[in-house]
């Protein structure tokens, strides 16, 4: 397949089907980053508490649901609200009719800052605070839900506080050990919704991508893969979605190494090289996928760009509204651990 634009700027998106929650997205084996990189040129030519107020009726689970959609009581909390994605949260929750509790938490240097979004005033408490400030809360709010979008070194940190507290969570945040994550909101018992990709369109794709792998293993045995994600220069650490699409192809038959994934953090590199509009220097997600057949005769190129932040604030609002109907008294489910693709199964996004 000869191409001569290697990435194209576009809004198309992509879409992991885990079947077991803990392997949300990728299986945890070699999430290891390390500082490689693949060039493209020579070989392809071409932070966050979501407070619900519900009251247990003697209503049938119908009615149940109805209180946990938008303007029914829901109120968030978003921990990391000084970001761009805690905001863009907010600004989704807010458009949703979700209610805003006016308490983040966030590092040390925001300790006792007002942020301000949609209106709304937010103070910000640090690190030697949390537990206390979130008990409050918690007590106040007894169905209180947590969403995450703070960094990966505050990942477990902030897991095993909200699992101490008792408080069910969202976490969007990607990084951390991931199989300290399960095993601690495991041993907690409470509820959350853990996805390293949040955008609803792109976890469908990266549904289609396991069930690929699954029903035909070893299909790309051979191939190699070169691997290229452009993402602001904030973002710290590798792609999760990335991770989780190179172990498909892995299981697909590509032999592959994570640290092997092409970086692309440079504005001057994302403009020119990969064709990142200006405007979404700040705020993007271009990922591209390139296949080559032993012999050098076939090729597969797999591509998906997302400028902004609202597809990954609008799936987080909807694990908000999920994991509330999954609390409910009524319908108090068995299952605590789930990923975006619960959510997509449920079929009552917005």
């Amino acid at each position: 397949m000869a191409t001569t634009n290697w990435l194209t700027a576009s809004s198309s998106v992509f879409l992991t089907r885990p079947v077991n929650p803990r392997l949300a997205f990728a299986s945890r084996k070699n999430q290891t980053l390390g500082r490689s990189r693949v060039s493209f040129q020579g070989s392809v030519k071409r932070r966050l508490p979501v407070v619900i107020s519900m009251t247990a009726t003697e209503e049938s689970g119908e009615k149940a649901v109805k209180s946990v959609l938008p303007g029914h009581g829901i109120s968030i909390m978003v921990n990391g609200c000084s970001g761009k994605m805690g905001k863009a949260v907010i600004k989704a929750a807010d458009s949703a009719g979700v209610n805003i509790v006016p308490t983040s938490f966030g590092s040390a240097a925001e300790a006792g800052q007002t942020v301000e979004v949609c209106g709304k005033e937010i103070t910000v408490h640090g690190p030697a605070e949390r537990e206390k400030v979130l008990s409050s809360v918690f007590e106040k709010h007894p169905e209180l839900i947590v969403v995450d979008y703070t960094i990966p070194s505050a990942v477990n940190d902030n897991a095993e506080l909200y699992s101490k507290v008792g408080v069910p969570f969202v976490m969007g945040t990607t990084g951390g050990d991931r199989n300290k994550l399960y095993e601690t909101v495991e041993e907690a018992r409470i509820y959350a919704v853990i996805s390293p990709q949040m955008g609803k369109q792109v976890v469908a794709f990266l549904a289609a991508m396991e069930i690929m792998a699954e029903q035909f293993p070893g299909a790309f045995s051979g191939y190699s893969l070169e691997v290229m994600e452009s993402h602001q220069a904030s973002k710290l650490d590798a792609s999760g979605t990335a991770k989780a699409v190179i172990s498909c192809f892995q299981d697909l038959g590509v032999s592959y190494d994570m640290d092997q994934i092409q970086l692309i953090r440079d504005p001057k590199q994302q403009i020119e090289m990969v064709g990142v509009p200006e405007e979404h220097v700040s705020g993007h997600a271009f990922h591209l996928y390139h296949l080559t057949s032993p012999d050098k005769t076939v090729s597969f190129e797999f591509q998906h760009n997302v400028c902004g932040r609202s597809i990954y604030a609008e799936g987080t609002v909807d694990a908000v509204l999920f994991l509330a109907k999954k609390m409910q008294i009524r319908l108090k489910a068995e299952q605590r651990i789930y990923n975006m693709i619960d959510v997509l199964r449920e079929g009552n996004m917005r």
